[in-house]
């Protein structure tokens, strides 16, 4: 590889983790919006997105060839690096700002800082490329970073939009910001709703339902953690939540869905941050054997149970009951799926 084509395999590594760490900056970020232009804008810049990183990815092979030890170290490198954007900023994605229609603006104004940076990456990649005589990474920084001014343009006509939502809810005392309309809980719903579909149906077709429904984790947790920014006590599933000592809310939180669970840890953050109901909430964490899960009822899961030639699944439902709810009839259930395996 030339030293001109190294040069340009360095500005579209850096792109590509970039542009794979934003896919998740942009779903944080969805997963807090409600319905609207601006979400609508949201969803199509990460389809987007995730497009621009596949086509920047292919670029890279082509230019690479065979990859040498010394490149490879630096890709794998600049990929950390992207990682740690996205992880480093999800976070604060969640968390920041006084109502939610502060928290959105606040993220719109990121995007459009955002935006404004890749296209001056790929407007660098382009002149680069186009000084070196690579045409063809010459045009695809181009077109990219076509689409990257389209949606800084759209940003920027929904921020004033965005602030007199802002106005209305902090100022007049006319809130319009909907936790049940945010992405999150577009995927919840979602979830739930094909779990509870294959609780009512049978056989294959149930299995089918709740293996699809499988694919789908983290969803609970996400919109448990957004509603517990916002939330006042008395939206929490633990009555009498702030007169309640650690031992006492402690041993009531293994009966809690993992909404409730992450809901109560942000509220427990922004408050007392007790370290014993944090440490608890942790090893009560994780996804359910399937989502929507938590929201079923005991027959309702028995119904979707697969059969007994997939016993790993009947293993992730009895550890799951274990620890939170440990209901008597899912529990035997899947005993009697395993015995008869």
């Amino acid at each position: 590889m030339t030293a001109e084509q190294q040069k340009i395999v360095q500005y579209l590594g850096e792109a590509e983790a970039s542009e794979r760490a934003l896919t998740r900056v942009l779903q944080a970020q969805i997963a807090m919006t409600p319905h609207g232009t601006y979400r609508t804008a949201l969803d199509n810049h990460l389809s987007q997105t995730r497009s621009h990183a596949d086509r920047v990815g292919t670029r890279l092979k082509e230019l690479r060839g065979r990859q040498n030890p010394v490149t490879a170290v630096v890709g794998f490198a600049e990929t950390l690096a992207g990682q740690a954007l996205a992880l480093g900023k999800t976070p604060l994605d969640l968390a920041r700002g006084g109502s939610g229609e502060e928290k959105v603006l606040k993220n719109a104004k990121d995007a459009a800082a955002t935006e404004a940076l890749e296209i001056a990456t790929y407007a660098a990649i382009e002149r680069l490329a186009g000084s070196l005589g690579d045409r063809t990474t010459a045009t695809l920084a181009a077109s990219i970073r076509g689409d990257e001014e389209q949606m800084l343009e759209r940003i920027l006509k929904e921020i004033p939009k965005l602030t007199d939502k802002v106005v209305g809810a902090e100022i007049d005392g006319e809130p319009t910001y909907d936790l049940a309309e945010t992405g999150a809980a577009d995927a919840v719903r979602d979830a739930a709703d094909a779990a509870k579909a294959g609780a009512r149906k049978t056989g294959t077709a149930a299995k089918r339902t709740a293996r699809q429904a499988r694919k789908v984790p983290g969803v609970a947790q996400a919109e448990g953690q957004i509603k517990g920014i916002v939330a006042s006590e008395d939206d929490l599933a633990i009555a009498r939540y702030d007169a309640l000592t650690a031992d006492e809310i402690t041993s009531r939180l293994p009966g809690l869905s993992q909404i409730d669970l992450a809901k109560i840890d942000s509220y427990e953050r922004r408050g007392q941050n007790r370290s014993t109901v944090l440490g608890r909430i942790t090893t009560l964490r994780g996804d359910e054997p399937w989502p929507g899960y938590d929201e079923l009822t005991a027959a309702e899961v028995q119904a979707v149970l697969p059969d007994r030639s997939d016993d790993d699944v009947d293993q992730e439902v009895r550890s799951y009951e274990r620890a939170h709810k440990n209901r008597a009839g899912v529990l035997s259930a899947t005993e009697r799926e395993h015995s008869n395996a």
